[in-house]
């Protein structure tokens, strides 16, 4: 018996370090040069599991979630083109973090069970009191 809106979900987790600034009297002292060191939760869903009874493959999101913090890790993201006149908060890598994932879900690098995922969550802890997340559903694959 399915459940009307009840979802199945898999978590992984890792983590990276970074330097930044802010720019902005909101952020107080973080307008100076700073660096954050991020746990990284990213949850994906699905709301029926795949024909070997999972959600997705935990080894190849854990290796996707590496890659895509490889690419942010010991950095300092004021130097990064990318983030040319963006505060780079947490929130605002959050939604970096889910848009990189997400794109390598459509290239095929969680393999064809990931076929089914429907939504995704990246959530970043800045602390063991602090924390922003984003979370969307996935574009559908015809």
């Amino acid at each position: 018996m399915t459940v009307s809106g009840a979802r199945y979900s898999v978590c992984v987790r890792d983590h990276f370090m970074i330097a930044h600034s802010f720019q902005g009297e909101v952020f107080g002292p973080a307008q100076r040069m700073h660096g954050a060191t991020y746990v990284v939760d990213l949850q994906m869903q699905r709301q029926a599991l795949d024909a070997d009874g999972i959600v997705v493959d935990i080894g190849r999101a854990t290796d996707v979630l590496k890659a895509v913090l490889a690419e942010l890790n010991f950095r300092n993201l004021d130097e990064d083109h990318a983030f040319t006149g963006r505060n780079t908060t947490t929130e605002f890598l959050a939604r970096v973090i889910f848009d990189r994932v997400a794109a390598r879900i459509a290239s095929g690098d969680l393999g064809e069970g990931a076929h089914g995922l429907d939504a995704m969550r990246v959530t970043l802890h800045e602390s063991h009191v602090a924390w922003a997340a984003y979370e969307a559903p996935l574009p559908a694959r015809g």
